[in-house]
């Protein structure tokens, strides 16, 4: 444990000596050339003098010192790891890199003893200031908003150090072992909680597609038979129309037949026929029978039907004619006794 600790202090002290560094500080030679890219500060006896741009310039020996040099590139430090505390008490180590470039070379100089390392220290203590205001679920997925949030911290301070922040990010988080292992195991239950959604919303789905295909099959069912009963019906009905218009047009034509000569004859010996043909049918559907008192007086059965047809007015000629055809039909119907 000890061992670790040293060395992470020997590495930060050495990312903290890397920050520091910077270009060293040429001799006044009286003529001198500045880089581009490269503010240089120069003071005469001791007092800021004037700013040298980059490319011929002339100062004077001993009266003229360059005291301070000042790049005007985009520098990337690398912030060193530190402990940090989020709301929810967990403990993290935090690491990261700070993108800076340097507007004002005067205030740089003179503002500050050492801007890179003022912006390094000012970065490490708003991060942890900032990531002490959320827990840490919401760490990693508010990691942008979190690297916005430091980098106006820093140029809210370093406004009056001629320094520009322009971006922070986070390279690394390491979190405890035992957090480690609990988040891994919120997020396996997690994905089990949502396989089982998904294979219940799966299971509902199913059903609900069975009872919609039983639910129509059932009523295309209903239809059809609908459909059938009221063909059936209409075919029935039909019938029964046409049977209708047959009987009456076979009585119209016994009716013409009865107005004619010999008329009388025919109509005995179709209720004769008739007579004999109910007789033949007896005792087929059934043991007990019912029985006229003259069965085998054929010609007394005759002779009543016909008083009866003599008896019948002629508008009332063909409702008789049909009771007399129905004769044989209700002296055989059974009756029990």
């Amino acid at each position: 444990m000890f061992s670790r600790t040293l060395a992470r202090r020997l590495i930060n002290v050495g990312r903290v000596q890397t920050i520091r560094q910077r270009s060293s500080v040429p001799f006044n030679t009286c003529i001198l050339f500045v880089p581009q890219q490269e503010a240089w500060i120069v003071e005469r006896f001791g007092k800021f003098h004037r700013l040298l741009e980059p490319g011929l310039n002339f100062c004077i020996p001993v009266v003229d010192t360059i005291k301070y040099v000042q790049s005007l590139k985009e520098i990337a430090i690398d912030i060193p790891q530190q402990s940090a505390i989020t709301a929810d008490n967990v403990t993290l180590h935090i690491d990261g890199v700070l993108y800076l470039r340097i507007m004002d070379p005067y205030k740089a100089s003179y503002g500050v003893e050492d801007a890179q390392y003022a912006i390094t220290q000012l970065a490490q203590t708003t991060m942890r200031s900032e990531i002490g205001k959320i827990s840490l679920d919401h760490l990693f997925r508010e990691r942008e908003s979190l690297n916005y949030a430091i980098v106006e911290q820093i140029n809210v301070a370093s406004s009056s150090w001629g320094v520009d922040c322009k971006r922070y990010e986070i390279l690394d988080i390491t979190m405890p072992a035992r957090v480690q292992e609990a988040m891994q195991m919120q997020v396996e239950a997690e994905r089990k909680k949502r396989a089982a959604i998904l294979e219940s919303e799966g299971i509902k789905e199913a059903e609900i597609n069975v009872a919609e295909g039983k639910k129509q099959s059932r009523i295309l069912a209903s239809e059809a038979n609908k459909v059938e009963e009221i063909n059936a019906a209409l075919g029935e009905a039909e019938a029964m129309k046409q049977r209708a218009d047959a009987r009456a047009k076979s009585i119209e034509l016994i009716a013409a037949s009865m107005k004619k000569d010999e008329a009388s004859n025919a109509v005995s010996f179709s209720v004769a026929e008739q007579y004999i043909s109910a007789f033949n049918n007896l005792a087929k559907e059934s043991n007990t029978i019912l029985l006229p008192s003259q069965t085998g007086d054929i010609s007394s059965m005759v002779a009543q039907a016909m008083t009866i047809y003599k008896q019948v007015g002629p508008k009332q000629l063909d409702a008789h004619k049909y009771e007399l055809e129905e004769i044989p039909d209700n002296v055989t119907k059974n009756k029990e006794t």
